[in-house]
């Protein structure tokens, strides 16, 4: 269908020539005269004549006719506004004194089409302020109200389009064709989702409350599109939003921002201030934002995870991509090429999902990187408001030599570079379709992000290969797979670790199913139900708000090694009372409890033991004191259980719970006395932690096989399928309320979704974990799923964090520890899920189990099959 919408095109552009016209004309003339010369033949001399070009002769060379949209409407709603924008801000145009201003240019002519204002702190201060004192009434409205406005700006949109349309394409660089028929359709797309998610809230997010105000910070690549990714899950959910545009593409925010106010949402509700990158931070940094929703780089997404580490806010980042475009020989080649020219010179390769990374089975690289080449002549390069165009403009001069930089590499490190195409204009932005080939895995081109129309080319020979090609990269946004085996497609995306995966398709997207990434990809997603849970709370959580101890953070995770207890201040008793023989009384063996690493236990790398204290201070156990090195070993143990346990199946996942669940309670009444001694509380109490805990046990083997994903109901014509994967190695640090119901709350979902845990229990109370040992060697848990390293909580933590194969980390401690685990997750961008220093009730089921748990747990992929052949049309 590609390649017949090609052709088409092709024609069509060839026949609005003027001068194709007028060559059939005079062709047609010339043939006729002819015939008519040969039958008045005379004997004078004939006259040699010029040899006419045949109808075949032009056929096969067409050449494009100009089809241009008008900027007309553009430049009037411009010159409406004088070309001079400030911030939007309670539905009206604000222009502070004293501000510098941004000239937005074309990036296809340099012309001028506006100035903007650059913002500052205090405009910040007044758009966040109007944001608050809106959510005090927006957050109340029932959600049909807020459905009803969702439904009003959308239409509003569609009556808007074309405006929408072109202005994209002017500020952009974009082709009038992406913008017109992808960009402002998808934001419609968005608004009437979404609308439908806000009259369903009640119901579906029953669980859930809005956050409150939300920053939304949007990159250049797609404006419009994006910013409708961020605003309308928000805006559902009963949040308001101050957006903050890209520094080069700031107008078609503005222009929404006014459609809104035209379309009725109320004042407030929705903000637009501009300003630089500086200014992005300084409002994600605002102390009365609750949630920042970011799109961009990877490294600006490191910065803002660090600089919001600890202060409460939400975050979800969706970062940078180099996605592989893996395609078998079972490929139909032809759709092959269409598929890559959309995959990596769509919005010319400035595409966080485009897909960069072409690898191809061995026995048809040749042929197909031929036929790429051929295809690349082809390709028009220029007037982004020409409809005949393929590729347009890069945005900035800056972003043109970052791409033409990373090409001159390529050259240097030996790499063929391949730049073809049928047209490109010698003055603008322009970056001509570039392929290169003769690479490694380790290339410089191969491994980092370009985003420009730069494809890479690396042969593969079997299919486990070709995944582990795939996978070879720090991101994980998207990946398409190429065969007309739907077995080894199927297989290879589910094993490809990324958020998107189109089966014979690239780049398509819905707001039905959501988008977003694993590694440094970021995490949270934009679209579908998953998209929602980035802009909501548990219904009985306030906004965190902790008061950091910074001197106590400079310290964390600094630990000095146990020593000998001092019998004037701790009465020494052993693990076990004394035990009689032949009526002498004997002490007990000593029993100082091992970590559990890897299903054995294991002495820790470091001779240390900790006492475990009870209330009154006596000694009633030891543990063992863990390290960096035993987190090391934990978490190699996890990824080498991680292959197995992620592919069990669910069933079988929770029958191995459910033993666990069988097994604890056969130790009720022993574990209960372990709580007591520990804690100081009455037996009936503890009693019924444990009874609590087998319920919880069961509560989530029951969830074992019915959170793995959905249908979603997109428009693609073919089947989209949400797959929750879990996250991999997730590391667990556990508070020390209800120290053995907080141990099973916490690694309960975690394990039944299919990731397998590195987790530290209890600091001052960790013989509840113990216990579990030997339940677990009988419960049939492989090794490795569950590895239990006991110690102080925040110097484990702190390995953890830092560590570069731990995939998520959730941490239950202090207000400091937060904000480090958070911090130091920003190195390679795993997700996280702290407290905050804030206690939650373990013994409720709203606030000890539920949907939040689950959440944290997995990450959505989706899968799209797009189907035709019976039916194409």
């Amino acid at each position: 269908a590609l390649v017949l919408f090609h052709h088409v095109t092709l024609l069509s552009a060839a026949f609005c020539s003027s001068r194709i016209a007028a060559a059939l004309s005079m062709a047609s003339t010339a043939s006729s005269g002819e015939q008519r010369n040969t039958s008045t033949v005379t004997s004078r001399p004939q006259e040699k004549q010029e040899a006419k070009p045949s109808v075949s002769h032009i056929f096969d060379t067409l050449e494009y006719g100009p089809a241009p949209e008008a900027p007309n409407v553009v430049y009037a709603w411009l010159d409406d506004h004088k070309r001079e924008f400030g911030h939007f801000i309670n539905n009206q145009w604000v222009k502070p004194e004293g501000r510098k201003t941004y000239e937005t240019t074309s990036p296809a002519t340099g012309e001028k089409l506006a100035s903007t204002i650059q913002g500052n702190s205090e405009d910040v201060d007044v758009a966040v302020k109007a944001a608050r004192k809106a959510f005090d009434s927006w957050s109340k409205l029932p959600g049909h109200v807020r459905a009803r406005h969702l439904y009003s700006i959308a239409r509003h949109v569609q009556k808007h389009a074309r405006l929408l349309a072109v202005l994209e394409s002017m500020d952009n660089g974009k082709p009038i064709r992406e913008s017109r028929d992808c960009d402002i359709p998808l934001v419609a797309r968005h608004l009437y989702h979404h609308a439908g998610w806000a009259q369903l809230m009640d119901t579906e997010m029953k669980e859930w409350a809005p956050i409150g105000v939300v920053a939304a910070i949007v990159p250049w690549n797609f404006p419009l599109m994006l910013l409708a990714w961020k605003v309308c899950p928000a805006l559902a959910m009963g949040n308001t939003v101050v957006l903050k545009p890209a520094t080069y593409t700031r107008l078609s925010a503005l222009l929404f921002a006014e459609i809104c106010a035209e379309a009725g949402l109320p004042p407030g509700v929705f903000n637009v201030v501009t300003g630089d990158g500086q200014f992005g931070s300084t409002l994600a940094n605002h102390s009365d934002v609750d949630k920042v929703g970011f799109t961009g780089s990877t490294e600006i997404g490191q910065t803002l995870r660090r600089s919001t580490a600890g202060s409460g806010k939400k975050l979800s980042l969706e970062l940078g991509g180099k996605s592989p475009v893996v395609v078998y020989n079972t490929a139909d080649l032809d759709a092959v090429v269409e598929g890559v020219v959309d995959a990596i010179f769509f919005n010319q390769g400035q595409v966080c999902s485009a897909g960069s990374r072409l690898l191809v089975q061995e026995d048809i690289h040749d042929q197909l990187v031929a036929k790429i080449k051929e295809r690349m002549t082809h390709l028009r390069v220029g007037n982004n408001l020409d409809k005949s165009t393929d590729i347009g403009a890069i945005v900035d001069p800056s972003q043109k030599r970052s791409i033409d930089k990373y090409v001159q590499i390529a050259r240097q490190e030996g790499a063929e570079v391949y730049q073809e195409c049928a047209c490109i204009p010698s003055d603008g932005c322009f970056y001509p379709p570039t392929l290169i080939t003769k690479v490694q895995p380790v290339s410089t081109c191969v491994q980092e992000e370009i985003f420009g129309p730069v494809l890479t080319v690396l042969p593969f020979r079997t299919s486990k290969e070709a995944i582990a090609l795939a996978n070879n990269t720090n991101y994980g946004l998207a990946s398409s797979v190429w065969t007309e085996n739907i077995n080894v497609a199927l297989e290879t995306a589910i094993s490809i670790k990324a958020g998107s995966c189109w089966i014979n398709c690239h780049n398509v997207f819905d707001a039905a199913a959501g988008f977003g990434g694993y590694r440094e990809s970021g995490f949270g997603r934009d679209g579908g139900k998953e998209g929602l849970f980035e802009y909501v709370k548990p219904i009985w959580q306030t906004r965190p708000r902790p008061l950091v101890n910074e001197q106590l953070l400079k310290s964390f995770g600094n630990v000095v090694s146990p020593r000998p207890l001092n019998p004037a201040h701790n009465e020494i008793q052993v693990y076990e009372p004394s035990v009689e023989m032949n009526s002498i009384a004997a002490p007990s063996i000593d029993r100082t409890l091992k970590m559990y690493i890897g299903g054995v236990q294991c002495r820790p790398d470091a001779p240390y033991a900790r006492p475990v204290l009870s209330p009154g201070g006596k000694t009633i156990g030891q543990v063992s004191e863990g390290n960096r090195k035993d987190i090391r070993d934990a978490v190699e143990a996890a990824h080498q259980a991680a292959p197995g346990w992620g592919k069990r199946a669910a069933h079988n996942r929770a029958q191995i719970v459910y033993y666990i669940a069988e097994n604890l309670e056969l130790r009720r009444g022993e574990v209960a006395q372990r709580i007591v001694a520990m804690t100081g509380r009455s037996l009936d109490d503890c009693l019924k932690e444990v009874d609590l805990s087998i319920q919880r046990l069961f509560y989530w083997g029951a969830y074992a096989d019915k959170y793995g994903g959905v249908v979603q109901e997109t428009t693609l014509y073919g089947c989209t399928v949400r797959i929750n994967e879990p996250m991999g190695v997730v590391g667990i640090a556990c508070p020390d309320d209800y120290p053995l119901l907080s141990f099973v709350s916490l690694f309960s979902p975690a394990v039944i979704r299919g990731n397998t845990i590195v987790i530290i229990p209890s600091e001052v109370h960790p013989l509840s974990a113990s216990d579990l040992y030997q339940v677990f060697d009988t419960s049939d848990l492989p090794g490795g799923v569950v590895n239990i390293i006991t110690g102080c909580r925040d110097h484990l933590s702190k390995y953890l964090a830092e560590h570069q194969d731990v995939n998520a980390m959730w941490y239950f401690g202090s207000a400091e520890g937060s904000k480090f685990v958070e911090h130091a997750s920003a190195f390679n961008v795993k997700r996280t899920w702290v407290n905050y220093g804030l206690s939650r009730d373990w013994t409720d089921p709203q606030q000890g189990q539920g949907e939040e748990f689950l959440y944290h747990s997995i990450q959505a992929k989706n899968i799209w099959l797009p189907m035709g052949d019976i039916f194409a049309n």
